[in-house]
């Protein structure tokens, strides 16, 4: 059987509401909805996101109401918040330095290694009690399914294994051996198994 890593799509910026509370844009929902109605999606027999409100907003979006989403905080996006907000050009400079040096931390940051150890125990954690006929999808947050994504592939914390730009983005993995068969493709043109 199968696992799914889903980031969300976009959101709507205000740096005047925390990065946690940020919900999906109209894009991000119409993006969400159209995945919703793809055979994968109705495949999905546990859906699993972190705490943070766009990634509850997409899970809830891909359940379609079929079932309950549970959530976990230890899913969250790396701990940007000794910076606050950044405007796109100095955050993708910093997503830079933070990718560029994974045991180091960029002005304050949650280390990279930190977050993939963090990201990493908490899908095994999941995956140690799911039953594995069941499909899954993790629902989160680009950075940290980036580092997911290079733990499970055996491969150095690097940003060339980054999602496209928008968010938006699903990788798939085995759940037997944890083999990724699928890498970053946007969630409403993805074909499934």
């Amino acid at each position: 059987m199968f696992a799914l890593y889903i980031t969300h799509p976009q959101v709507l910026i205000d740096p005047a509401v925390p990065v946690p509370d940020w919900a999906l844009s109209e894009r991000g929902r119409e993006r969400a909805l159209l995945a919703a109605d793809a055979d994968w999606a109705r495949q999905i027999g546990r859906f699993v996101a972190s705490t943070e409100r766009k990634a509850i907003e997409t899970a809830n979006i891909l359940a379609g109401g079929r079932i309950p989403v549970e959530t976990d905080h230890a899913m969250g996006e790396n701990d940007r918040s000794a910076t606050g907000f950044l405007p796109p050009p100095a955050f993708e400079a910093a997503a830079d330095e933070f990718f560029a040096h994974p045991e180091t931390s960029f002005r304050g940051w949650e280390r990279a290694v930190d977050a993939q150890a963090r990201i990493v125990a908490a899908v095994e954690r999941v995956l140690a009690g799911h039953d594995p006929t069941v499909p899954i999808a993790f629902v989160g947050h680009g950075g940290v399914g980036t580092l997911l994504k290079c733990h499970l592939k055996g491969t150095p914390i690097r940003r060339d294994g980054d999602q496209p730009g928008g968010g938006g983005n699903l990788f798939a993995f085995r759940l037997a051996d944890r083999a990724v068969t699928c890498d970053w493709t946007p969630i409403e043109s993805w074909k499934g198994f």
